[in-house]
């Protein structure tokens, strides 16, 4: 059975939806952009392209993979959308990786995009009042898990669940914003981001993160549901609404392309939808098992901050030394593109695995509707 190998592993600089460079740049356009990146890597061949698999979402139909393959000259490529809400980009690297370990394929480009400012979902004006589209429920609405309040469904319960205090999830969120800002600083970032050109300049570095950020300025911000007692999530400690794009190049080791990482194994699992921020607990030690490994042969973990609550929840409950968690920033900071970040974080965690000399890495995400999503990649030594 041949290796599922990385070869490539490109992402934009994350937006902020709304207000950011890139709120007037479709997912369309980032589509374009990064599955063009991905398609000019040094050493491949266009045209030996099997399949573009892009994770997207909100966005009513359509494939942006095919638009995007047709746009950039992969005609005879074709395209899949792939949607599991939060894990969307994750899921299509672990389905191109799946496909070329059957020998279905042997070249994929594999990732996620998305634009909340730009979304039919977001929001806006008719007559002077905010209209809001109807969004797509990610399960049965009810009252302690609301399909359309992830404060409630994910960040709240996970805090009680995991008996996590403000206090808990306010270090942490700061420590993404520092974590991300020292990324940025030291150039850590470089090798994964393509800049791109928007209709407010070219975009060339995350604009998410917060310099400015204290634990004084998170604890002084109003909790989102006042009502309820004890409420401790907040703006600060949540992630952002976001806009990205990010690739990878998921190939056969038979083709001798040169490799940044092998796909070791993957997993994903169900749960009730309010306890969808504790998946990563279960999923991890899952996705690991499949590869004979534990989360004490783990280098560096990418578990997104959805809610600062899950992350935190995670090191917590599995035990994990949190200084091999999120070393550069996660939702918190960079921001949480949906349908982009479970790429966006493969892509990271495969560079900074070759910055630290190699090593196992695991990207894990809770997702919409009681899901989570787990993948395991091996980074060799140079």
């Amino acid at each position: 059975m041949p290796e599922a190998v990385l070869v490539s592993a490109l992402r934009t600089p994350v937006g902020t939806a709304v207000k950011g460079t890139l709120r007037d740049t479709t997912a369309f356009v980032l589509a374009h952009h990064i599955v063009a990146a991905a398609a000019a890597t040094d050493g491949l061949d266009p045209d030996a392209v099997d399949d573009v698999i892009l994770g997207e979402g909100l966005y009513g139909g359509g494939v942006v993979a095919r638009h995007a393959a047709l746009t950039v000259g992969l005609t005879a490529v074709p395209g899949l959308a792939h949607n599991r809400h939060c894990a969307a980009g994750l899921a299509a690297v672990q389905s191109a990786a799946g496909s070329i370990r059957a020998g279905m394929d042997e070249l994929v480009i594999a990732g996620g995009v998305n634009s909340a400012s730009t979304s039919p979902k977001q929001r806006f004006r008719v007559d002077g009042e905010w209209v809001e589209p109807w969004s797509p429920p990610t399960h049965p609405d009810r009252p302690d898990a609301p399909n359309l309040d992830m404060s409630i469904t994910v960040g709240w319960n996970t805090a009680v669940r995991a008996g996590l205090s403000r206090v808990d999830m306010d270090a942490w969120a700061l420590r993404s914003h520092q974590n991300a800002i020292r990324a940025i600083d030291e150039g850590r970032f470089d090798a994964e981001l393509v800049p791109i050109d928007t209709p407010h300049g070219l975009f060339s570095v995350d604009e998410h993160p917060r310099r400015s950020t204290s634990l004084e300025k998170l604890a002084s911000l109003k909790p989102l549901h006042p009502e309820i007692d004890g409420f401790s999530i907040t703006a600060g400690n949540a992630g952002g609404a976001n806009d990205g794009a990010a690739a990878l190049v998921v190939a056969s080791d038979r083709l001798g392309l040169p490799a940044l990482a092998v796909v070791r194994s993957w997993a994903s699992i169900g749960a009730d939808p309010a306890e969808t921020g504790l998946t990563p607990v279960k999923v991890i030690p899952k996705a690991l098992a499949r590869a004979g490994l534990s989360t004490s042969d783990v280098d560096l973990f990418e578990i997104n901050e959805a809610f600062a609550a899950v992350p935190v929840a995670a090191v917590k409950l599995l035990g994990l030394d949190p200084d091999r968690v999120n070393v550069n920033g996660s939702g918190c900071s960079l921001g949480h593109p949906v349908a982009a970040t479970g790429a966006r974080m493969l892509v990271t965690l495969v560079h900074e695995l070759r910055r630290r000399g190699g090593g196992i890495g695991v990207a894990a995400m809770c997702a919409g509707g009681g899901m989570g999503s787990a993948t395991v990649i091996e980074v060799a030594a140079p």
